[in-house]
């Protein structure tokens, strides 16, 4: 039985509607197929094809790129309500809803509330309580797997640049310096950036940060790269489909000190452990607590300080996503995209983050990630 059908008939429901921006809202994007930045609406009724509601000016391009039918607003009765309540859009969304769905409507979590507290005059309304979309986008078909591995090699090509910035560029009395500049955290972002234009992804919130700065996982970082200082770099571009990539490399130009080589060494082994031990069925808190537990063998702890964020993600329309790797984590699944993320973070030391990302598979994991790891540069 499909997902939805099945958590109507649990609730009782004759019909599950979504409303929001498939360019800003991940499940619309992923129900409908369709990428756009006004809002649509997507219904299913039960045990019936689903279709979405557009304006009419977006009606030709969803019957081309939707993955589902496409109707106006005019034909889905939306104008006629509009007009008889005197322009009270979210009523007459409300109305046109009630009119496609039936007497009992099941809505997911973030639906409108202002829509939602006019359906409810209208007809019964639930709210989906088992965030069913996301469990069915934890699990990426080979089309999916696909796009993240395109999203991936752009990624590992806009790493390629900024290390390699980093490497060749000149200390100059304990600063960076490339081309005869100062080399900057600005610098490095807008190279990365570039790099990923040219493969068709953007970047935002890029990661650059340097020395006390890398101390905060997502510091984004700025002004002049110091020598002999860990510099974290984490890059998570979104390609023209919508699907993320996520890699996270800590490099020194220089001579990194002897608490860093001992945080990187620690956090390069408890990333290879944990990714020997991701398989389909395994859950995602037992692999945390397992990197928890060598870390702390190791004399670092997890707590305010140390190792302070959940060891991995999933990855797909959204750069963070089910399933988790982390104290409620749950089981593993084959198709899950995930990243391994382990990281030491020491106010007044600095920071260590590595990430790799690949796939949950039956027997293992299918690594992603082929960017080589090496602390100083």
């Amino acid at each position: 039985m499909d997902p939805l059908d099945r958590a109507m008939a649990e609730k009782n429901a004759k019909a599950y509607a979504a409303y929001g921006s498939g360019n800003c809202d991940a499940d619309i994007r992923y129900l409908s197929g369709f990428r756009t930045s006004d809002a649509i609406l997507y219904m299913k009724r039960y045990d019936e094809s689903p279709f979405i509601v557009v304006s009419s000016m977006e009606l030709e391009r969803a019957a081309q790129e939707a993955k589902v039918r496409a109707m106006t607003r005019k034909e889905a009765g939306f104008f006629e309500y509009l007009s008889q309540e005197g322009d009270h859009r979210d009523r007459a969304m409300a109305r046109t809803i009630a009119s496609l769905g039936g007497a009992h409507i099941m809505v997911p979590p973030y639906f409108p509330f202002s829509i939602a507290k006019e359906l409810s005059a209208l007809c019964e309304v639930s709210i989906e309580d088992k965030e069913v979309v996301k469990a069915c986008r934890a699990r990426k078909d080979g089309d999916e797997i696909r796009s993240i591995k395109g999203a991936q090699e752009a990624a590992e090509e806009a790493m390629r640049v900024a290390v390699g910035m980093i490497a060749r560029s000149k200390i100059r009395n304990g600063e960076l310096s490339y081309d005869e500049s100062p080399l900057t955290s600005e610098r490095v972002k807008a190279a990365i950036h570039r790099s990923l234009v040219d493969r068709g992804c953007t970047g935002r919130d890029t990661i650059v940060s340097c020395g006390r700065d890398t101390a905060i996982p997502h510091h984004t970082g700025g002004g002049v790269l110091l020598a002999d200082e860990p510099i974290v770099i984490d890059i998570f571009p979104q390609n023209e489909e919508g699907y993320y990539a996520d890699m996270s490399r800590t490099v020194v130009r220089g001579e990194p000190s002897p608490e860093i080589l001992e945080m990187y060494t620690a956090v390069k082994w408890a990333k290879s452990i944990a990714i020997g031990e991701i398989r389909a069925g395994k859950r995602g808190s037992d692999i945390h607590q397992m990197v928890v537990d060598y870390l702390s063998a190791q004399g670092f702890e997890s707590d305010s300080q140390g190792f302070i964020h959940n060891l991995g993600h999933g990855v797909g329309l959204e750069v963070h996503e089910h399933p988790v790797l982390g104290p409620r984590g749950d089981e593993l699944e084959p198709g899950n995209v995930i990243t391994v993320e382990p990281g030491l973070y020491y106010k007044g030391v600095g920071g260590v983050r590595l990430e790799d990302m690949g796939i949950v598979r039956p027997n293992g994991f299918e690594l992603l990630t082929l960017f080589e790891e090496e602390c100083a540069v």
